[in-house]
């Protein structure tokens, strides 16, 4: 245990990994990243790496650009609506506001609308805050060339970043009611938390049974989630307040196993959009993780 705190692979694997996750918003391909960073690492000549913890980020930044590249291929063929994979985190994650909000379900899917090295540069620069000259190194660039990237990036962020309420006060009373409107079937009690233009996203993947567009509408969404919940799938399937992706949101579990998440935006008018995952390929990330 002593030798692996000394390797500055370990020491920089919690950077390693928020990295790679805001990068591609799946932790079974982040975990991927790192086992093949972790090998190059390890088959690298030391003597010539003046700063570990730059290999290891251009590493990281490098491997999840290829990933990137090669995922929006795979994704035009995906079934129904793509989701970023969820993120149990700890409770104290959302103490440090601005790295909680890049990692909140809502920024992952801006993020996912950005081309893969904007993406980069942006979580880079944005959340790490890696000087440009550093990220010009990582990627091989200029570096007034990732200047430039890096402006678009914020620019594009900035105008599609939704403003919902992050008080986490407020979204965990909301939870709460929204936890005890479902189990108690109670259609008016969900109502009342939907902002009347609320959208729901399934991602079932295919594997489970999910709506394969968006539902508009408080009426049809409180009807939507409440029919859900009716289904045989659902059996046995409880939902409980966690802490995902940095924010106060559902977890559904199934005999204790984790059988999804369901995040929301929140503004005064109430919720706004729920994105709820279930499909079983992607709760990996399910888990007490200490990602901040």
């Amino acid at each position: 245990m002593d030798h692996d705190q000394a390797d500055p692979y370990f020491s920089h694997r919690r950077l390693l990994f928020a990295t790679a996750y805001r990068m591609l918003g799946s932790v079974t391909d982040t975990e991927d990243v790192l086992q093949d960073t972790w090998l190059t690492w390890h088959a690298a000549d030391r003597t010539t790496i003046r700063s570990p913890r730059a290999y290891l980020v251009r590493t990281v930044t490098n491997l999840c650009l290829n990933r990137l590249t090669s995922a929006r291929a795979t994704r035009e063929h995906y079934v129904g609506p793509w989701l970023p994979e969820p993120l149990l985190t700890s409770p104290d994650a959302a103490e440090d506001t601005e790295l909680a909000d890049s990692v909140s379900t809502a920024m992952l899917v801006v993020l996912e609308t950005l081309a893969p090295v904007e993406r980069a540069v942006f979580v880079l620069r944005e959340v790490f805050g890696f000087s440009h000259a550093e990220i010009a190194g990582f990627l091989d660039r200029p570096e007034p060339a990732v200047r430039q990237i890096a402006h678009r990036a914020r620019s594009h962020v900035r105008s599609r970043r939704p403003r919902y309420d992050t008080d986490p006060g407020r979204r965990a009373r909301v939870t709460d009611r929204f936890i005890e409107a479902c189990a108690g079937g109670d259609l008016n009690a969900v109502l009342e938390l939907l902002a009347p233009d609320v959208t729901v996203w399934a991602d079932g993947g295919g594997k489970v049974s999910a709506a394969r567009r968006p539902v508009h509408g408080p009426d049809r969404v409180a009807r939507w989630i409440l029919g859900i919940l009716t289904k045989p799938q659902m059996t046995g399937v409880a939902f409980e307040p966690a802490q995902i992706n940095g924010e106060p949101s559902l977890l559904l579990t199934a005999s204790g196993t984790p059988a999804g998440a369901l995040t929301y935006d929140l503004t005064e008018a109430g919720i706004t959009t729920i994105r709820l995952q279930v499909n079983p390929d992607k709760l990996r990330g399910l888990r007490p993780a200490g990602l901040s």
